[in-house]
C-alpha cells in the first residue's frame, strides 16, 4: 500500500495482462503527489497520455509531475497555447500538450513527434485522440474519473517496456 500520501488512499491494483492499475485518491494535494512520484522516475523519452472530462484533474497530475521533475516554474494548461515547455533537473524538460481545441493537429503532430524523439524530454499529452496516429505504442496511458466531489479515479495502463517500468515504479 502507498505510504507517501499523508492521508491513506483507497488503492487498487488490478491486472489484465499485468498492465492496469487503479488507484483513488481523495484530493487535488493526493493527486499532486501521486504526479510527483511519476515525475520522480521520469528520466526523458517517455510519453505519458492523460485521458479524461475536461476539470478532473489532469493538469493537477502534470503540476505533480513538474515537482517530481525538480520543475520550480509555475505549470499550468497549455490549452490555449497548445504546448509548453519547463526544464527539470539533470537536463530533462517535460513537454506539455494539450489538444483540447484542435479539430486536426496539423503542424502540432509534426512539432509532437520531433518532441517525442528526444530522448531528453518527457512528454505529456492532454485530449491526444487528434494525434492517436503520431503516439507510439509505448507509452503510460492515465485515464482520470471524477468518483465524487473530490475523489478521482486513475486508471494507469501501459503500453511497453518503457512504460512499464514506471507503473511498477508507481507500487515500488
Amino acid at each position: 500500500m502507498f505510504d507517501f500520501f499523508e492521508n491513506e488512499i483507497k488503492l487498487f491494483y488490478q491486472c489484465y495482462n499485468n498492465l492496469v492499475m487503479i488507484i483513488e485518491v481523495k484530493n487535488e494535494q493526493e493527486t499532486k503527489e501521486l504526479g510527483r512520484r511519476i515525475g520522480d522516475m521520469l528520466k526523458g523519452g517517455e510519453i505519458l497520455e492523460l485521458t479524461g472530462d475536461v476539470g478532473v484533474g489532469k493538469t493537477s497530475l502534470v503540476k505533480g509531475i513538474a515537482l517530481g521533475m525538480g520543475i520550480d516554474q509555475y505549470v499550468q494548461s497549455p490549452s490555449f497555447t497548445i504546448n509548453r515547455v519547463y526544464k527539470g533537473k539533470n537536463g530533462i524538460s517535460l513537454s506539455h500538450y494539450d489538444f483540447y481545441r484542435l479539430e486536426d493537429a496539423g503542424i502540432m503532430a509534426s512539432e509532437l513527434s520531433e518532441s517525442i524523439d528526444d530522448a531528453s524530454s518527457a512528454v505529456v499529452i492532454e485530449w491526444g485522440g487528434v494525434v492517436k496516429g503520431v503516439l507510439p505504442v509505448d507509452r503510460l496511458t492515465i485515464h482520470i474519473k471524477a468518483v465524487g466531489e473530490n475523489t478521482r479515479r486513475f486508471e494507469i495502463s501501459s503500453g511497453g517496456a518503457g512504460s512499464q517500468r514506471i507503473l511498477d515504479g508507481i507500487m515500488a
